[in-house]
């Protein structure tokens, strides 16, 4: 898979790219990673990529030359690659929708800055997407929140065995895990887990999975 990201602040990205499991899953080639800082596009002689709203009000807006430039040197060598655009009013974002991007082969994710961005840039994307109900500063966080959630979901990066129980699978939150020691300051493992019998372990599990889930995610069941 490749993903592609444009950003004004490529340097943001550096500990994400080359930390635990992304880094790895970089290395085994099971992804690619292009920063693309579209400024470089720029045609204005500052490299300005922002300007004033039309209408007045505050704040600086992004032109949509740079970024229209970037993506179509994309297109170039890849037309079918998938355009996604960070943004507070675009869908809201969920599992299910990074199971569905992970199998697609080229994706590009627009970071916008600044107050927001011109409205014609919507024109150039194929989904707009929002991590959450609030604002950040930027794009480049939820860019690689997606990106990370996609990158986990590939071929190969962790086991299969990780992936089936995970929270949101089947609209499930995960069942409860521990580890040693057996008993700290007089909390101790669920004797089930420590049975051996992993057809009462499995049904345990399945049980806690839906009791959490109603209990703290209704809205999921």
């Amino acid at each position: 898979m490749r993903i592609d990201i444009l950003t004004l602040f490529p340097n943001m990205f550096e500990g994400f790219l080359n930390e635990s499991i992304i880094k790895r899953a970089i290395a085994k080639e099971s992804v690619i990673i292009k920063l693309v800082d579209f400024r470089k596009y720029s045609k204005l002689s500052n490299n300005q990529v922002d300007d004033t709203p039309y209408g007045g009000g505050g704040g600086m807006v992004l032109r949509i030359e740079p970024i229209y430039d970037a993506l179509m040197d994309i297109k170039k060598e890849d037309p079918d690659a998938k355009v996604i655009l960070m943004t507070p009013d675009g869908i809201p974002y969920k599992q299910e929708i990074a199971v569905k991007l992970k199998d697609l082969k080229h994706i590009v994710l627009i970071c916008g800055h600044y107050e927001g961005f011109d409205e014609r840039i919507r024109s150039l994307c194929d989904m707009e997407i929002s991590i959450g109900d609030y604002v950040l500063t930027g794009g480049e966080l939820p860019a690689m929140v997606i990106s990370d959630s996609i990158i986990r979901l590939l071929d190969g990066v962790i086991t299969d065995t990780s992936l089936v129980n995970e929270s949101f699978n089947d609209k499930l939150l995960d069942y409860p895990t521990y580890t040693k020691p057996q008993e700290f300051m007089g909390m101790k493992v669920p004797d089930i887990l420590l049975s051996g019998d992993h057809a009462k372990v499995d049904a345990w599990r399945e049980e806690m999975r839906k009791k959490k889930t109603k209990e703290r995610r209704p809205d999921l069941m």
